[in-house]
């Protein structure tokens, strides 16, 4: 009896040591996928985004409007790319020479190529680079900060303005020139993944030191400032910033087994803390890689079944004459596209909704509704579903061409 007691004790204390255990792991996993506070950034302002939806997925005043020096370079550099050959030549004005340091220094009438202007302005941050490479593409500062505003609202930009180029501060008619976190990450995520020019941005970007000559003859070097690149594993891509009035800035991408991060910080710091921003970049990467994961549509997952029309014919033979004509639905929208990060504690749902009733006749390809997925509420992807053939109203009339189709031809 003894013995049995012991052992009824030991398997008492193994089994509370379990319990325990077990509320350690939930407890170290909670605390793993709690969303940071606030105060644990240095940042005024700051976001992360899905590189692929844009969407949300940490924010610290990230629809603030402030001053973003040069993080304003990665937009004219994709604008650069996306309506220049990188072999044209670029001609410094008298006002593009005269732009202040950070500078490459050269003269009124030197003249470069394109491309060699393109990783001054992205290496060293170069802003006499910015303002030649805006006068050529543009045709005047003026001109090309249109064509910024105009490429912002074509990302999804809401909340920006751009006057300068390199991100000095100035402003227009428009207002000053500012942008939020949010908005800088759709900017980032534009120009990492989704411009027709990533590819090039990206090479660009990665480039640790280049050499170049003017057209006359003069030797330059510049070697890549954005330091980041070799602090974190998976980092592709980023660009510092910095103004007395905005403080040190930051974007950057990070792609890792299929799944895309943007970041932007606004305000981390001023001199003495140019650390600041690598300490606030690393802790809402990791935030990112910890707790968001990778979510990819299947033609399964957007699967519709046929609808039945009434008063409705599908095909022109007698056999598929009734009441009711069953039309197949295809989807007007690719699959691959519908790939996304989601963390294990967000709510996720598909949502369909058709437009009843339908008039006949419809056309093949014609939409009859919307295949949306949605997290927390909020729509993330969506793509219309259509008929996957034409359906006719049946009548006497039509009825009668079928016979004659079918017995007497």
């Amino acid at each position: 009896m003894e013995k049995k007691n012991r052992l009824l004790e030991k398997m008492a204390v193994f089994f509370c040591c379990c319990l325990i255990a077990v509320n350690m792991v939930n407890t170290v996993k909670a605390e793993e996928i709690k969303e940071p506070e606030e105060s644990s950034f240095y940042s005024k302002a700051c976001a992360m985004t899905d590189g692929d939806s844009n969407r949300l997925l940490y924010g610290k005043n990230e629809t603030q409007k402030l001053s973003n020096a040069s993080t304003t370079k990665i937009l004219t550099c994709i604008l650069a790319m996306e309506n220049c050959s990188m072999d044209e030549v670029v001609t410094f004005s008298a006002k593009a020479a005269a732009q202040p340091k950070v500078h490459l220094g050269t003269k009124e009438g030197e003249q470069f190529y394109m491309r060699d202007l393109l990783y001054g302005l992205m290496l060293e941050s170069y802003n006499d680079c910015a303002y030649a490479i805006a006068e050529h593409v543009g045709g005047s500062v003026e001109k090309f900060a249109e064509m910024m505003n105009e490429k912002a609202g074509e990302i999804g930009c809401t909340d920006s303005h751009f006057v300068t180029p390199n991100g000095l501060d100035d402003k227009d008619s428009g207002g000053t020139h500012h942008t939020t976190a949010y908005d800088l990450c759709k900017i980032m995520g534009y120009c990492a993944w989704k411009s027709p020019q990533s590819k090039q941005f990206l090479t660009l970007t990665q480039t640790r030191s280049h050499s170049f000559n003017s057209l006359s003859g003069t030797g330059y070097a510049v070697s890549n400032k954005n330091a980041f690149l070799d602090m974190m594993d998976h980092v592709i891509t980023g660009k510092t910033g910095f103004t007395a009035k905005a403080g040190y800035c930051y974007v950057a991408a990070l792609e890792e087994g299929g799944r895309r991060y943007a970041i932007a910080l606004l305000a981390c710091g001023w001199p003495n803390h140019k650390t600041y921003r690598w300490e606030d970049a690393k802790d809402l990467f990791s935030y990112g890689m910890d707790s968001f994961h990778l979510y990819r549509g299947t033609e399964e997952s957007l699967k519709t079944e046929p609808v039945s029309i009434a008063g409705g014919m599908r095909e022109q033979t007698l056999k598929e004459w009734s009441t009711h004509a069953s039309l197949p639905l295809s989807i007007d929208g690719k699959v691959k596209e519908l790939t996304f990060l989601k963390a294990d504690w967000e709510n996720g749902e598909m949502k369909k909704t058709m437009e009843l009733p339908y008039h006949l006749p419809i056309k093949k390809g014609q939409k009859l509704g919307t295949i949306s997925y949605c997290i927390e509420g909020r729509e993330i992807y969506s793509c219309s579903i259509c008929a996957g053939e034409d359906v006719k109203k049946w009548d006497f009339l039509s009825f009668v061409k079928v016979l004659w189709e079918e017995f007497l031809l």
